[in-house]
């Protein structure tokens, strides 16, 4: 089946409401598994007599290379349209996970969790769906729809968390990975009505069209309020996949079970369906500068909170929930000032490369929560790392400019 169609077939059978409704699903299915992939560390460190390190490698792999991939698959996704990317990264998605269930060496789980899951991630994870809605849904619709479905995704980790915990319960580790990957295939026969024209047949506005990559990548990177934008993501990876891959195991160090690891994690993505929600909303209606710096300066507020109270599961809950409605409600504000900026020719390949500082924030998280777990019996280190990040993205994001490159005033005018 043909994936390429012209601009005047996008919109017969496919309203934006069947787009929205499938970028939503595939965002919900392609965010909860991988969100609840820490609760798999204690046990399979437990099943291969591994240090935490190992497990927390792997996953701080897959971020890194999830991000590295993410440019590239953004650029592919806008040059030859969404749904093929979005198939072959389920496809690769499916064989990590499945692989991943039967590594018995640290290699297999650095090619399993690691390689295939990462570069799966990069080509069926909420960022591809964000650029098919700014290519397919009307401008009206637009930051709504990267609101909706960043809060799809927390909605996935919302019920995948508890989930996978009843499966690990129920069927054991093993048996567990393997229904996440017959679940993740779902993402292909979704991801047919997220098809974008390719660039030969896309009509953009000539401002857009006559952009070639190359200077679409030189034009943002001497940009300063993109550049500043960039080392904001930065902090965002390294707060939430620290948190999500070692907070279950910071709990249990605690005196805490795992079940409330699990429902901690299922609160942040549910109050974060609130949050990405507002912030989608918020960002039609307010500078997208503000609301980026105080997401970062109230989230290290919430963990200096968290790391100083005395451990409790209704502690613990609290703040998933507040966590959870500051959680990915950075991304719509993000590719909203990509959008502003930019135009939507090259915006997932742009914001690919925003969320590739956000991966690379994600692997040290998740990484020096692993080795300085180990050599210091604590991860107290990451955590006031973390909140001094988040004030330093408050204060970068300030002086972000919110207006089109001239190149885009010039079009409009």
């Amino acid at each position: 089946m043909a994936l390429s169609f012209s601009a005047d077939k996008l919109m017969t059978w496919r309203t934006p409401l069947v787009i929205l409704a499938c970028g939503c699903l595939v965002s919900a299915i392609g965010f909860g598994p991988r969100s609840s992939l820490g609760l798999f560390l204690t046990p399979m460190s437990l099943a291969h007599g591994w240090g935490r390190d190992i497990f927390a490698l792997a996953l701080a792999l897959q971020m890194l290379l999830w991000g590295a991939a993410q440019p590239i698959a953004g650029a592919v996704a806008d040059r030859y349209g969404a749904a093929r990317v979005l198939i072959a990264g389920t496809l690769l998605y499916t064989a990590g996970l499945i692989l991943m269930a039967y590594s018995t060496a640290p290699g297999m789980l650095y090619l399993s969790a690691g390689l295939l899951i990462g570069f799966g991630l990069a080509g069926s994870s909420f960022t591809i769906v964000i650029g098919a809605f700014g290519k397919l849904m009307p401008p009206q619709l637009r930051l709504l729809s990267f609101g909706l479905s960043t809060a799809a995704g927390s909605f996935g980790q919302f019920l995948f968390s508890p989930l996978a915990a009843g499966l690990l319960d129920g069927i054991g580790w093993q048996a567990a990975l393997v229904v996440f990957a017959v679940v993740v295939l779902l993402m292909v026969p979704l991801a047919l009505p997220l098809a974008t024209p390719s660039m030969d047949t896309a009509r953009a506005p000539g401002a857009e069209r006559q952009q070639s990559l190359r200077h679409a990548l030189a034009e943002a990177f001497s940009h300063r309020s993109y550049v500043l934008l960039v080392i904001g993501f930065f902090t965002c990876g390294f707060q939430l996949f620290f948190i999500t891959v070692h907070l279950p195991a910071y709990l249990v160090d605690r005196g805490l079970t795992v079940a409330v690891g699990a429902w901690t994690l299922a609160a942040i993505g549910l109050f974060n369906i609130l949050g990405s929600l507002s912030a989608g909303w918020l960002s039609d209606r307010m500078p997208k500068r503000y609301i980026l710096s105080g997401i970062y300066l109230t989230r290290s507020l919430a963990i200096l909170a968290f790391i100083t109270l005395p451990p409790s599961a209704l502690s613990a809950v609290i703040f998933g929930a507040i966590m959870g409605l500051l959680w990915l409600s950075t991304v719509p504000p993000t590719n909203g000032l990509v959008a502003v900026m930019f135009g939507t020719r090259w915006l997932t390949m742009l914001a690919g490369v925003a969320f590739f500082s956000h991966q690379v924030g994600g692997f040290l998280g998740v990484w020096l929560g692993g080795v300085l777990f180990e050599s210091t019996g604590s991860y107290d280190a990451v955590w006031w790392t973390a909140i001094g990040l988040g004030v330093i993205s408050a204060l970068v994001n300030l002086p972000i400019v919110e207006k089109p490159v001239a190149r885009m005033a010039a079009a409009a005018g």
